[in-house]
């Protein structure tokens, strides 16, 4: 099949998910194009590398100091403005939401004090806006009049978009859906991204998603005929997401979608849903699983198995480098300043494996890099904060409050082995946000409990704001 008939076919795919998955009432404000536009670049590519192939956009590690191009700025701080008049405008809304989540203003403050002992706070502080970024499309969301439905507008929006051109950049246009091994020439897919790790993060969180959407529809019993259509819709994306995660190297990625998957499951039961202990209990086990596995080492079988081996694609070495460069463990190097000059030059020197790192690859790890302990305290009050909030708001069974506890316990996980919390545009840390500042409604909903095993889904927006 040539390029031109497989784009044709591509797009025509696409506009039937839109139609089959339509949904004339409520209707988004159009305000809501904004973060639909924020994160479709945050989950695929900067905005200048669509101009060119991946394996054409070579720069040296050390030119990060220059931290993007002056088209992405321009884009990025154009959304940034529109989205803030936007907020500006529904003020009162987003003071409550502010309100309610002061462990993340101090955390964001922290963040902006640590620039006074960065090496480089120009860039620092451009990273940083664009985290605040992130934030300010969250709330445009979650301010929205029918906000879980927005929510679902705006998974569809970038799922619908950037998983079916992945697969047809994987298979047609291989200069920007594959890269290749700096030394034995091996095939990476990256799709809409720029690595396969970018990629199995998507599938990850667009994954999940699915896997949300599809359980509710079973739980669901009016207008079963339109039902029907959503339901073979979000299959169809599941299986697409199999098919790419069957493509990719990416067992972070796939091991966080398999137990946030459960999870969505588990949850979906009453004797589960209904007992505060037991919920717990399945957050706990899904948590040490990976943590027994991928930190203590108890299962080596289970890591040869995935196609790892006990250094983890020698992450081990990197994190023992980034703990012996940091040079002040209590406040560390400054916001996103660790990766950066002399640091970096001394980590690539001592590479000894194919892949130059830019990053620890453990979240944690990054915060104590960058903020020191000071940084991984703070870190621990937002996550057991944001813990709370999302666990009240399922035993209030909000709307979406399951999808948040999955998205919550992704991003958890996502970063034994990936840096993503607080840097700004990485899709896992966005979503995780995402659960932890879910708003509150105006009056609790009611009609929670039905008389079976299988518990309705909370994805049906019941009183929404």
């Amino acid at each position: 099949m040539s390029r031109l008939i497989a784009s044709l076919v591509c797009g025509i795919f696409m506009i039937g998910l839109f139609w089959l998955d339509r949904e004339n009432k409520p209707r988004p404000s159009a305000a809501l194009w904004i973060p639909v536009a924020w994160f479709l670049v945050a989950c695929s590519r900067p905005v200048s590398r669509w101009f060119t192939s991946v394996s054409g956009d070579i720069r040296t590690m050390t030119a990060q100091v220059s931290d993007g191009s002056p088209m992405d700025r321009a884009v990025l701080t154009g959304l940034l403005f529109l989205g803030l008049i936007v907020l500006l405008n529904r003020r009162r809304r987003v003071t409550e939401c502010l309100s309610e989540s002061i462990p993340i203003l101090l955390f964001f403050g922290y963040c902006l004090v640590s620039l006074m002992w960065s090496d480089y706070p120009g860039v620092g502080f451009k990273r940083w806006n664009k985290a605040v970024g992130d934030w300010v499309m969250i709330l445009i969301i979650w301010t929205e009049a029918h906000p879980v439905h927005s929510l679902k507008r705006v998974l569809a929006r970038t799922t619908y978009t950037l998983i079916p051109l992945s697969i047809l950049f994987m298979k047609y246009f291989p200069e920007f859906g594959r890269t290749y091994g700096r030394w034995m020439g091996e095939v990476h897919y990256c799709g809409v991204t720029t690595d396969k790790n970018a990629l199995g993060a998507i599938c990850l969180l667009f994954g999940i998603a699915a896997v949300w959407r599809m359980l509710g529809l079973f739980g669901e019993e009016r207008g079963k005929g339109r039902n029907n259509q959503r339901l073979m819709v979000q299959c169809v994306i599941i299986a697409l997401i199999l098919w790419l995660f069957s493509m990719l190297d990416s067992v972070t990625s796939l091991s966080c979608f398999l137990l946030a998957a459960g999870v969505l499951f588990a949850i979906r039961f009453r004797i589960v849903s209904r007992n505060p202990m037991m919920i717990h209990g399945v957050v706990l086990v899904t948590l040490m699983v990976p943590v027994t596995v991928t930190l203590l080492g108890a299962s080596p079988e289970l890591l040869h198995a995935m196609g790892r081996n006990s250094t983890l694609t020698e992450r081990t070495d990197i994190w023992q480098m980034v703990i012996r460069l940091t040079p002040n463990r209590w406040i560390g190097t400054g916001y996103e300043s660790f990766w950066l000059g002399p640091r970096l030059d001394t980590m690539v020197a001592n590479v000894t494996h194919w892949w130059v790192p830019n990053q620890s690859h453990n979240g944690y790890l990054e915060i104590y890099a960058n903020l020191g302990w000071v940084g991984v305290g703070c870190l621990a009050v937002v996550l057991l904060w944001g813990y709370r909030k999302v666990i009240r708001a399922l035993r209030q069974n909000l709307p979406a409050s399951n999808l948040m506890l999955a998205y919550f316990l992704a991003g958890l996980i996502f970063n034994l082995t990936e840096a993503a919390f607080f840097r700004m545009m990485i899709p896992s840390w966005m979503f995780l946000l995402l659960a932890i500042t879910q708003s509150r409604p105006k009056q609790p909903p009611t009609g929670l409990a039905r008389p079976r095993l299988w518990a309705a889904s909370s994805s049906v927006p019941v009183n929404e704001l």
